[in-house]
């Protein structure tokens, strides 16, 4: 590769191995790794502590113009702080999944962090993973990919993800994230979906590495 510097995109849904393939490629790149997925999970967090309703717009205004979000390295790894307070730990739960698919609707939330994400993408050398990236928040991306997975096989990764940190069993998995890829894709605003000139890959079959050499050529493709 040369040194241009780029903004990648990787969008797709839960369970399709974007944020170990997204990390991977960053660090590869020697990229920034952004997992903009945290951010919503972030206000979904914020919501439920101060129990407000994610359909009410007006006190989820509220509730973003008093949050700061901020991404830190550390010796444990990429760390997301929520007005100064480290909450990598706890936005990765079942419950938080599913209320962050439900901020993510929200216009208000949306607004806030589309910001937030396009300040972050301002000097390049970053990598993106999210659902909206390519479509939505970075249409001008360098290069943008969209990793998928069969149902069966996303669901598997995902348990085995949650197994440490929650209770719930396979077939639960299952139906949660049936039950978001349908709120995802079907959302009036920035629905799931591959941008029209992404890169579709399929990982079903394929090991990380295969997923990575793949993008790989197709970035270095990209700079011809």
């Amino acid at each position: 590769m040369n040194n241009k510097s780029l903004v990648i995109t990787i969008d797709g849904p839960a369970g399709a191995g974007k944020s170990t393939v997204s990390k991977i490629l960053a660090n590869r790149l020697h990229y920034k790794y952004i997992d903009t997925g945290a951010l919503y999970r972030a206000v979904a967090l914020a919501a439920k502590n101060k129990s407000i309703d994610i359909s009410d717009d007006l006190m989820l205004e509220k509730l973003c113009e008093e949050l700061q979000l901020k991404f830190v390295h550390t010796e444990e790894g990429l760390r997301l702080l929520l007005n100064n307070k480290d909450i990598t730990d706890q936005i990765r739960t079942p419950e938080i999944s599913m209320l962050a698919s439900g901020v993510s609707a929200r216009p208000c939330v949306r607004k806030f962090l589309f910001k937030i994400q396009r300040e972050m993408g301002k000097e390049k050398e970053a990598v993106f993973e999210g659902r909206d990236m390519g479509t939505v928040v970075f249409p001008e991306a360098d290069v943008k990919f969209f990793l998928d997975a069969s149902h069966e096989k996303r669901a598997e990764r995902r348990y085995v993800e949650i197994a440490s940190k929650s209770s719930q069993n396979l077939e639960e998995v299952k139906k949660d994230m049936q039950t978001r890829d349908k709120n995802d894709s079907s959302r009036a605003i920035a629905p799931l979906k591959a941008a029209p000139d992404a890169i579709v890959i399929d990982s079903t079959n394929l090991t990380i590495q295969e997923v990575i050499e793949t993008m790989i050529y197709y970035i270095n493709k990209s700079l011809i």
